[in-house]
């Protein structure tokens, strides 16, 4: 399908680099409309790639960061653009050619980017660059690299070094495939009739038509089944959603997984490492197994008596349904906290809905941003892959610092639970733009349906998400491509959890939140009953979160031999959660950080993160979380300098000391007695 014409794209390619003289503006989409255009770009930049890598070995004399780091950081910046643009359209893409022809494509470009990392005339021609007399920023990048080489077996035999490559690129294969998998997902739930969905919000009802028997069929998505599991009064209909959802990607991706886990443990294994998860964590904040696995325990231990107590609180109220009822199922968790919540906090999370329709929320995020950080948003008209996609430009005193493109509403072939932001273009200063890609599924979209969303989807996807892509954007002007993410991924959820705050901050809810028949503002006493309300389940959750951690080092710090991940994650669910594992459910299957190469063995990043981003908070007023003086110092020490230093350097910076949990555990206990 066309969505837009190469004549179109290349119109827009030259209005928009023509205002910015050498820096590639050009949106990445530009010309990608067929399989053939796609894999014309895809091989240009390979090329590219090809010929920095000649030029970096060919170099005779004296090697210079300009002459030989600039060559190397040059290999990242064509070979990502591939990558880039190739899994924006593997994953989002509704025409099944283009997303195998971007497959095809992410299969070269993982192949050049593994070469380059254990090929040894590289190493030793970075290894040679004198930098004495260069900046701070490029010292820390070479030594990172050189660092990098080494964990990536550069010093290995050639024989090893194949292999490396050979495996590495069977585990790229296997990702894509557990993706995609979970992509092509049609798991539903047929009701007989309206009647079963009582509890249900009246326009997610209507937007569900009934088939020629009255029955009425719903996604195991994020437009429908979180809904589902907040109101849905029948237990039958929460359970049977409930397990749909957890099913998803099964049982195709048990036999993926566990090739997934048998491959990163012989990777290990050529490297010198017991285990994948030693390896991961060789180069994050924590720094070993050990270190994970402690902390680990230590969120488990925090969290443990206050999630008892939220737990029993909960039963006692399913009592009041069901007087013989002796524990909560997964599927009652999200049903009976809203119960909860509204008993001992007269707060009903349905309340809130009118007032977050998904276009006013989209403005709304682009408002605090703006307010924070003295940007400014402009839609623009750039060639897209769906009709359904927005773009959106970030502007600083009339310069256009990156484009945000907005994938936000569920269709066939696209990941229907969880979102995800995208780096389809890495910046780099004075070469080129950074663009992301927002991919959710949230609701809307569709002529007269407002899209309106609880505010857990406002906290999580959109302000989190957003937060992802305000990172990227900010932190795209570096000298050098391999300095635009954090050092250490353990802090790469930091910045988006902090900006989760601004969700449910009243001054700033009052901002965007309106009602969406009558426009009246939400009602303050209603907000106030929110932010009491923000303590039902805090624990419960941080412990569900740290059984996820849990099973992914436990995945990958062992033989894989013995590794059945079923067995494990019911093992996990049933000493970590009061609730316990559903039986029958395989959410493994569906884990989608297992095929991301930042989170493998390492979901503990989103604790570890939370930690780091309620004390960097706590340097906010938060009688005014919009002041622009607080975010603009954040702006400037922690999301500008990107990966130019290490992640707890940045923090210092901003909080004028190592950060600590003294705001974590305030928050985790905030309201136990």
């Amino acid at each position: 399908m066309k969505f837009l014409r190469l004549a179109f794209a290349v119109a827009v390619v030259s209005s928009l680099t023509a205002a910015t003289s050498s820096v590639d503006s050009s949106p990445f989409y530009a010309g990608l409309d067929t399989p053939e255009s796609f894999n014309k770009q895809a091989e240009m930049h390979l090329a590219k790639a090809r010929q920095a890598l000649d030029r970096l070995l060919a170099v005779k004399g004296r090697r210079t960061a300009e002459n030989t780091l600039r060559p190397y950081d040059d290999i990242f910046l064509e070979v990502e653009d591939v990558i880039g643009s190739g899994r924006v359209i593997a994953n989002l893409h509704p025409d099944d050619r283009m997303r195998k022809a971007a497959e095809a494509a992410l299969n070269r470009a993982e192949a050049i980017k593994t070469e380059r990392s254990t090929n040894r005339g590289v190493y030793d021609a970075l290894a040679a660059i004198d930098a004495s007399n260069e900046d701070a920023e490029t010292k820390y990048f070479l030594a990172r690299e050189l660092r990098t080489f080494r964990l990536d077996g550069v010093d290995k035999d050639e024989a090893t070094r194949a292999r490396l490559a050979q495996l590495r690129g069977d585990v790229e294969t296997a990702a894509r495939e557990f993706l995609r998998n979970i992509n092509n997902s049609q798991r539903t739930i047929t009701v007989a009739s309206a009647a079963d969905l009582d509890g249900l919000p009246p326009d997610l009802i209507a937007r569900h038509k009934p088939d020629a028997t009255g029955g009425i069929t719903l996604r195991a998505a994020d437009a429908d089944g979180p809904a589902v599991l907040a109101f849905a009064r029948s237990e039958d209909v929460r359970r049977r959603m409930y397990t749909e959802l957890a099913n998803v990607g099964y049982p195709e991706n048990l036999a993926v997984l566990d090739r997934m886990i048998a491959i990163r443990a012989e990777i290990a294994r050529l490297l010198g490492f017991g285990s994948w998860a030693e390896y991961d964590a060789a180069d994050t904040m924590a720094g070993s197994v050990k270190a994970e696995s402690d902390f680990i325990d230590h969120v488990v231990a925090a969290a443990r008596p206050k999630a008892a107590r939220e737990y029993e609180e909960l039963v006692r109220r399913k009592k009041q349904d069901v007087p013989d009822a002796t524990n909560i199922a997964a599927w009652d968790l999200a049903y009976y906290r809203e119960l909860v919540r509204r008993a001992n906090y007269n707060f009903d999370s349905q309340s809130l809905r009118p007032y977050f329709a998904y276009e006013r929320v989209r403005q709304g995020v682009f408002d605090v941003a703006s307010r924070m950080y003295g940007v400014t948003f402009r839609r623009v008209d750039v060639p897209l892959w769906h009709p359904s996609v927005e773009a959106y430009e970030m502007v600083d005193g009339g310069k256009v610092l990156g484009r945000i493109y907005l994938d936000a509403h569920p269709r066939p072939n696209k990941q229907s639970t969880g979102a995800y932001t995208r780096t389809a273009r890495e910046g780099v200063a004075g070469r080129q733009l950074p663009e992301v890609v927002i991919q959710e599924s949230l609701p809307g979209g569709q002529p007269g349906d407002p899209g309106l969303l609880t505010q857990d989807l406002v906290r999580d996807p959109v302000f989190h998400e957003f937060g992802h892509a305000l990172l990227h954007i900010f932190t795209g002007r570096q000298r050098w491509w391999g300095l635009t993410s954090f050092a250490e991924r353990d802090f790469n959820e930091a910045p988006s959890q902090m900006f989760e705050e601004w969700s449910w901050d009243p001054k700033t809810l009052a901002t965007f939140a309106k009602h969406y028949e009558t426009n009246e503002p939400i009602p303050p006493a209603l907000v106030e009953k929110l932010q009491a309300s923000r303590e039902c389940c805090t624990a419960l959750n941080v412990a569900g979160q740290i059984a996820f951690a849990r099973l992914s080092l436990s995945l990958f710090d062992r033989d894989p031999k013995s590794v059945d991940s079923t067995a494990l994650i019911r093992d996990i669910m049933n000493a970590y959660v009061p609730y316990g594992h559903a039986e029958g459910t395989h959410r493994q299957a569906s884990f989608t950080h297992l095929a991301n190469a930042a989170y493998v063995s390492s979901y503990y990043i989103y604790q570890w993160s939370l930690v780091i981003a309620k004390d960097m908070f706590s340097r906010f007023d938060r009688s005014d979380l919009l002041a622009p003086g607080p975010a603009r110092r954040y702006r400037e020490t922690v999301l500008q300098p990107g990966g130019s230093k290490p992640a707890a350097d940045l923090v210092k910076e901003f909080l004028g000391r190592p950060f600590n949990e003294k705001a974590w555990e305030e928050w985790l206990n905030r309201g136990a007695s």
